[in-house]
């Protein structure tokens, strides 16, 4: 097989990446390890910048999205048993976020590809990528049952943090930097409307909670626990009790209950490598960084990525010119860094440390007053949350 870009990875960034650029008339090949269904159905982040909705629409992937994405004005911070919200129009000259879930915007691109998009394979399992620096590199794949191979002019690494692409990688072309936090969230799936209009961060005696949701029927929320938990020893009764206590504000407030269909255990870990590029394989998402989901920057900086990516070849291939190819690990890593930054700040102020003392304490309190206190502060937090531009 033969292709002009092989995208290795069938999740929101390798799929929104093949539309930029089947959009732009460069062929592509996308290979997805997992089936339809699996894809369709794994449960991952819900808030989308405003830059990811422009992205979407930029795709010709938006038209559910308008019609069923929640658009939010801003988040609300809970600490102390008060209630402060943050307005993000306000404090940014406009900008606002949108709920609406990885599962769905994988079903829409899924759905144009099949289409009238360029091959897509499920249950095309990559095994790796060879020759990512010369003219050619190839991507070996295992196809129903048979052991097959793409060769390329580009390769994206699209395929997650376990995925292949970054093994490609010779030792000492690149460095990692991570750490992982000494907590994880349990995360529930409740069929039940949600008991806020945005989504409230809180900082309770026990730890943090995270109250968002998936529609007006279905809510999302979290509680930090402690690493290695099972979620069998957290009963439903149980998860209902901590959310409401964590959330407890002096106010006529109260957390609505119903059934959960959904229960998981995340584990909360920064991750970075540099560079994202060797050669002709350019990495992008979950294969190149990961960050906590406090920020809620996971999946929007797989979008900036493949946004940066799709213009940088579009220029290629257009032009000749590899000028803006050649800087994509330079542009992205520019905004992948603040975006950690930001994550790892909001973690650290909502999270109770579980080595931490009463200092800690008063000053995860005093961080908290300041964002509340000063429209400075404030709008730092809303323009990281909303999203940073693009570098390019």
């Amino acid at each position: 097989m033969r292709t002009r870009v092989g995208i290795v990875g069938g999740g929101p960034a390798g799929l929104l990446l093949a539309r930029l650029l089947h959009r732009a008339g460069i062929d592509c090949m996308v290979l997805e390890s997992r089936t339809r269904e699996y894809v369709e159905q794994r449960q991952r982040a819900g808030m989308l910048e405003q830059g990811t909705v422009h992205a979407l629409h930029e795709a010709g992937a938006a038209e559910r999205l308008q019609a069923e994405g929640l658009v939010h004005q801003g988040i609300e911070l809970r600490f102390d048993r008060e209630r402060h919200h943050i307005d993000f129009p306000a404090l940014t000259g406009g900008r606002t976020v949108t709920i609406y879930a990885q599962t769905e915007i994988v079903k829409d691109l899924v759905a144009l590809q099949l289409a009238d998009g360029p091959p897509l394979l499920f249950g095309a399992e990559a095994l790796a990528v060879e020759k990512p620096e010369g003219e050619a590199p190839v991507v070996r794949f295992l196809h129903e049952g048979r052991e097959q191979t793409l060769t390329c002019d580009w390769v994206a690494g699209c395929d997650g943090f376990h995925g292949v692409s970054r093994d490609a990688f010779p030792a000492g072309t690149g460095r990692s930097y991570a750490h992982d936090y000494p907590y994880s969230w349990l995360g529930i799936l409740a069929e039940v409307p949600p008991s806020g209009d945005e989504l409230i961060y809180a900082r309770g005696e026990g730890g943090f909670a995270l109250h968002s949701m998936r529609s007006p029927s279905v809510s999302r929320l979290y509680l930090q626990v402690p690493v290695d938990t099972d979620p069998d020893d957290w009963p439903d009764d149980r998860i209902w009790d901590e959310l409401a206590a964590r959330f407890a504000i002096d106010a006529d407030w109260t957390l609505h209950r119903g059934p959960v269909t959904a229960k998981s255990v995340t584990p909360m870990r920064s991750y970075v490598h540099e560079p994202m590029r060797h050669g002709r394989l350019l990495l992008a998402g979950d294969a190149a960084h990961i960050v906590p989901p406090t920020g809620a920057k996971g999946l929007n900086l797989a979008v900036s990525d493949v946004r940066v990516l799709a213009r940088a070849l579009a220029e290629h291939y257009r032009t000749g010119s590899t000028q803006l190819l050649d800087r994509y690990s330079e542009l992205c890593l520019q905004r992948v860094w603040q975006a950690t930054r930001f994550s790892d700040d909001m973690t650290r102020m909502l999270h109770v440390q579980p080595d931490g003392d009463a200092f800690e304490h008063r000053m995860q309190l005093a961080r908290l007053r300041r964002i509340t206190a000063s429209r400075h502060a404030a709008a730092e937090l809303a323009a990281n949350y909303s999203g940073l531009p693009l570098p390019v």
